[in-house]
């Protein structure tokens, strides 16, 4: 017997292990018997409060696919499981990554190069499943209207992708590390993603709607 997938159980298990990654970023947050934070303690709680914000624009990430799409399959549910156990990975490269920015972990420049690369594969294996999700809900949705914004979005997370992939090349290849060139690679998403915008209008959405 086939059973119908429920969209609020998989949200729900979802916030569930979101707030599981915030958790585990407060526990690794240095406070002293007072309870207040001082000196590099107070820097610290600045890298937990970015990375804490990087994590809710996952979320929203995540929460914005579920109310563009009310498709559901045991692909999507495979995918989201993938991204959520990414997720997870991915709190200690990152809190680790703003760290080493701000002064608060010596780090060598080959550990920063490996940090680069581990940032990497935790921001393309994220992006990677937004955009199979996407796509798979875009194969399923009868809907143009619909269907064109899943397509839309599915080619936009690839993009990402595709920038993380170049990052994870240069931390590889130890170009920039002393400047941090493969984090600052990640800006070039802003003018991808805006070309992509005006050429996907020109392709699909001024000619299929």
């Amino acid at each position: 017997m086939k059973f119908l997938h429920n969209n609020n159980r998989v949200e729900a298990f979802s916030d569930g292990v979101f707030a599981f990654a915030a958790t585990l970023m407060v526990v690794t947050l240095d406070m002293d018997a007072s309870l207040w934070l001082t000196g590099a303690k107070a820097t610290n709680f600045i890298s937990f409060g970015a990375s804490f914000f990087v994590l809710v624009m996952l979320w929203k990430i995540h929460y914005n696919f579920f109310r563009r799409n009310s498709y559901i399959d045991n692909w999507i549910i495979a995918l989201n499981s993938v991204l959520l156990f990414v997720v997870l990975y991915y709190v200690f490269p990152l809190k680790s990554l703003i760290n080493s920015w701000m002064g608060l972990q010596a780090i060598t420049r080959d550990g920063l190069a490996s940090l680069f690369v581990m940032y990497g594969f935790g921001f393309a294996l994220i992006f990677l499943c937004y955009a199979l999700m996407y796509y798979r809900a875009f194969r399923k949705t009868r809907s143009i209207q619909s269907s064109i914004d899943l397509l839309f979005y599915a080619h936009h997370f690839s993009l990402y992708v595709l920038v993380a992939i170049m990052s994870i090349i240069l931390g590889v290849l130890k170009v920039g590390i002393n400047f941090g060139a493969p984090g600052f690679f990640y800006g070039l998403l802003g003018p991808l993603c805006y070309l992509h915008a005006v050429w996907f209008d020109k392709k699909y959405r001024n000619t299929l709607l």
